[in-house]
């Protein structure tokens, strides 16, 4: 009894470990599946894009620390903005409605930023709800932004513990060329530093009336942003001894892990992280934070030059050219069409006597030299007839 008792346990006991190893088998597949695209590349492409890598040298010609070309774009409209990084296409868009704070902070506003996976965009995404990648994106994101305190949310309140502006920030993936972590970020504070909300002001007797001015009254108001967290992206491949900056979508398929920093042109690291893989040396993370710093204060300064060209061209679209020409309604009676133009009429004599009076000259004298004109007149037509009568 008690030998088979004893085989029964080894027995249980192998059954636990054979369970367990299928969850951690599992457990790596899903995160092989959240970390590298659903597109499997065949071995020869695997082994080829590493070999490179290990003489510095990358299928798309960059250097291992090298970002791809930055393009960012603007719509007419506030808030939106258009990001290409090489063949990653992203389009971020932000709004603003009028809540209720939460109970624990009354005086300050919200923000929260949501993504969205478009199917034309990977063949790996799925329409309709969101998929792990979506939500990783998106809390990556927000931790960036939002626990950093990069926008001011106390500027957002606009009636304590009643009504504050909750902004709202959505991020459409059009294409999938690797690194839509950092893609992303520049698309989100793109399209929060070009957007304006409505001007509110308190009204009514109580003065609890919250009165919303449009955009043809009051000019809306920018978000007050402190700093710009900048997301830089890290792919480690080759066992964690190699380090390239901004992968593509070639090299995601062949990565071990990833890590990714949020910094601001001050040095400060707003947020890290590395979703599993494999194991990195502290000395390679400390590397990867000192390049990151270096790399984040170049895309601020192109964020920023952008932004500039985005609000100069808006201030020259709010230029308004008033027109000298005094305005008539032709389709009104005659009567009163003779009203207006002894009206305007008036209006012409005043602003020329006004004008002789500026040139020092008296209104009388302006009569007496226009009687002197007539008169010089009637004596030329009468000396022409004079001249005429003796040749008949």
């Amino acid at each position: 009894e008690t030998k088979l008792k004893l085989v029964g346990r080894k027995e249980k006991s192998g059954r636990v470990r054979e369970t367990r190893r299928r969850r951690r088998e599992r457990r790596f597949y899903k995160m092989e599946q959240r970390l590298a695209n659903t597109w499997r590349m065949t071995v020869n492409e695997k082994k080829f894009i590493e070999t490179a890598l290990l003489a510095d040298l990358r299928v798309d010609g960059r250097r291992p620390f090298d970002y791809r070309r930055l393009t960012i774009k603007f719509g007419k409209e506030d808030g939106s903005a258009e990001v290409q990084l090489g063949q990653t296409h992203v389009m971020g868009f932000v709004s603003s409605q009028l809540v209720q704070p939460f109970r624990d902070r009354p005086n300050e506003g919200t923000l929260s930023i949501y993504t969205e996976f478009s199917p034309m965009a990977d063949p790996s995404f799925e329409a309709g709800r969101p998929g792990e990648s979506a939500i990783e994106l998106g809390r990556v994101i927000d931790r960036g932004l939002r626990e950093s305190k990069a926008v001011d949310t106390e500027s957002l309140c606009v009636l304590s513990g009643k009504l504050v502006w909750a902004i709202r920030v959505d991020l459409h993936i059009l294409d999938n060329g690797g690194n839509l972590v950092d893609a992303a970020n520049v698309a989100a504070l793109a399209a929060l530093l070009t957007f304006r909300r409505p001007e509110c002001t308190l009204g009514g007797e109580d003065g609890q009336e919250v009165i919303i001015h449009p955009p043809e009254v009051n000019d809306p108001l920018p978000l007050i942003i402190h700093h710009l967290p900048i997301a830089v992206t890290f792919a480690f491949l080759g066992d964690g001894n190699i380090v390239v900056l901004d992968p593509s979508h070639n090299e995601e398929a062949v990565m071990g892990g990833r890590m990714t920093a949020t910094l601001n042109t001050n040095g400060d690291i707003c947020a890290v992280q590395k979703a599993g893989g494999d194991g990195v040396l502290q000395s390679v993370i400390m590397q990867c934070l000192r390049i990151a710093s270096v790399k984040a204060a170049d895309v601020t300064t192109k964020i920023k030059d952008a932004v500039e060209v985005y609000s100069k061209e808006r201030a020259q679209r709010k230029i308004k050219r008033h027109s000298s020409v005094v305005p008539m309604d032709i389709n009104v009676p005659d009567t009163k069409m003779n009203q207006q133009n002894t009206t305007i009429l008036k209006a012409v004599g005043e602003l020329s006597k006004h004008h002789m009076e500026a040139m020092g000259e008296p209104e009388g004298a302006c009569k007496s030299k226009s009687n002197d004109i007539e008169r010089e007149r009637k004596s030329t037509k009468k000396g022409s007839k004079s001249r005429r009568a003796p040749s008949s």
